[in-house]
């Protein structure tokens, strides 16, 4: 996918978030997004999801400051991508977590449906293992690697 048809794709995905009449929701699933520059990119909601068996391909893409709030990452290649990491498995259901930093420099931890804040993710999983748990000092260390990257 050449540096046109991803700067369009893009804009339309804005127009969608948006709800403006011509907008359309990214779909840039199975793409090949190799050492794309997505840097700072609004991609909420954007399908990067699987088709047949593989997911859009983001190796050594930047997407640093991009904003995948509510993205279908299923089967994406991130190996090298700036920006983001993935991390686990980790906890009794082996989830793969994703840490990216949102447009503030501040960690997004993704693990399974829940999408948050470093803060409220931490809270989150004290309440369901216990304080201290091995679960929580691995989110914090991804996003303390994460934000190490600025």
């Amino acid at each position: 996918m050449n540096e046109s048809e991803i700067k369009n794709i893009l804009d339309l995905h804005v127009k969608w978030i948006n709800d403006e009449d011509s907008g359309s929701r990214a779909d840039l699933s199975g793409a090949d997004l190799r050492g794309a520059d997505l840097r700072g990119a609004d991609l909420r909601g954007a399908d990067l999801s699987r088709t047949d068996l593989s997911g859009a391909d983001l190796r050594g893409a930047d997407l640093s400051r991009t904003d995948l709030s509510g993205a279908d990452l299923s089967r994406t290649n991130l190996r090298g991508a700036d920006g983001i990491m993935s991390f686990g498995p980790i906890g009794n259901q082996k989830r793969i977590g994703y840490a990216w930093l949102d447009k503030d420099g501040k960690a997004i931890i993704r693990l399974g449906c829940s999408e948050e804040n470093l803060k409220n993710t931490a809270a989150a999983i004290r309440l369901k293992y216990g304080a201290k748990s091995t679960y929580e000092a691995m989110v914090k260390l991804a996003a303390k690697i994460i934000e190490e990257q600025k």
